[in-house]
């Protein structure tokens, strides 16, 4: 008979890795196979250190801009949250070879951003100032051309030069319900506004939150395996919260358990970001085995069937 108090554990699924992430990751791995290394990578590939660090390991050499990329024929990847056009021409302009792995539906949003402005639209993009994914989208159109919205207060203060041609686009990580609070601004102010045919915000973020919506009201902490600066990890724990979790936090590793937040827990909920892997939520749990007699159970609200295809020029290297 154990001394250990007993623990329940609801592990939300989905969780971790998505289509996008895991295309990212396998492109540069992909490449420092094919090629050999040094593999350079312009940003880090996806947030997470663990990521980041295990394809350092390997070969990876991480930068923020190409300019830190001395003259060379190794491949030069763009990370999964896409870049602005300024970054692919000047890689061609110094005659690099390039892997693109921005994920697919960043990519969309791109199109999406590009083809308003081509239509004389203005284009209004819901995000977060600073992210890349965002530095990115805005870097696909002329300075100017994209508008920022972070709150429904930035809605209230937009002045547009014509109200009636306006289109609204989105940074794929965002939580759902703060997005659908700023369209509705948009919509209720400019009735005229452009909306994308298909949600912006990716299925990942979206299945990953109702997720945590699931499990959270249940349990006495909730803890989001994820990097700080991961949109969609950050997102996870307000959704948390919000849902009636009492305690929310996020973690990058077990080592950074504080175990006496956790004093007199009888249940736990554990989610992971999309660019954080199962490795690290296994970890967490072991942690937990530890100093609590765990059962776990998995919340499962969605499956995932989803892929996206590898770079051409990565495709004969998959399939040897």
């Amino acid at each position: 008979m154990s001394d250990l108090a007993p623990l329940k554990i609801e592990l939300c699924a989905p969780r971790g890795f998505c289509a996008g992430v895991d295309r990212a990751i396998q492109i540069v791995e992909l490449a420092l196979e094919r090629f050999g290394p040094p593999v350079y990578v312009r940003h880090e590939i996806v947030h997470n250190k663990f990521v980041v660090d295990s394809l350092r390991a390997k070969g990876a050499v991480f930068v923020e801009e190409l300019s830190e990329v001395p003259d060379t024929d190794a491949p030069v990847v763009f990370s999964a949250h896409g870049v602005a056009k300024a970054v692919p021409a000047e890689a061609a302009s110094r005659n690099m070879f390039y892997l693109d792995a921005t994920c697919p539906l960043v990519s969309k949003v791109h199109k999406e951003a590009q083809l308003h402005f081509k239509r004389g639209r203005e284009v209004i993009l819901i995000g977060h100032a600073g992210h890349p994914e965002v530095v990115g989208t805005m870097g696909q159109l002329p300075e100017g051309a994209i508008t920022l919205v972070e709150t429904v207060e930035d809605v209230a203060n937009l002045k547009p030069e014509n109200p009636d041609n306006l289109a609204w686009v989105s940074q794929t990580t965002l939580s759902v319900d703060d997005t659908r609070a700023i369209v509705a601004a948009l919509s209720d102010r400019f009735p005229a506004i452009a909306s994308p045919h298909k949600d912006d915000i990716c299925y990942a973020t979206t299945n990953r939150q109702e997720a945590v919506k699931a499990v959270a009201p249940n349990v006495d902490a909730m803890i989001v395996v994820g990097a700080p600066n991961s949109s969609n990890s950050q997102r996870l724990r307000e959704v948390a919260e919000r849902a009636g979790c009492p305690r929310a936090v996020l973690l990058q590793r077990a080592g950074e358990i504080d175990w006496s937040a956790f004093e007199g827990i009888r249940s736990l909920g554990i989610t992971a970001g999309a660019s954080a892997p199962e490795t690290l939520v296994e970890e967490i749990i072991a942690a937990f085995a530890e100093h609590y007699e765990v059962t776990v159970e998995t919340v499962r609200t969605a499956d995932e069937t989803i892929a996206f295809n590898l770079p051409r020029e990565l495709r004969t290297a998959a399939a040897e």
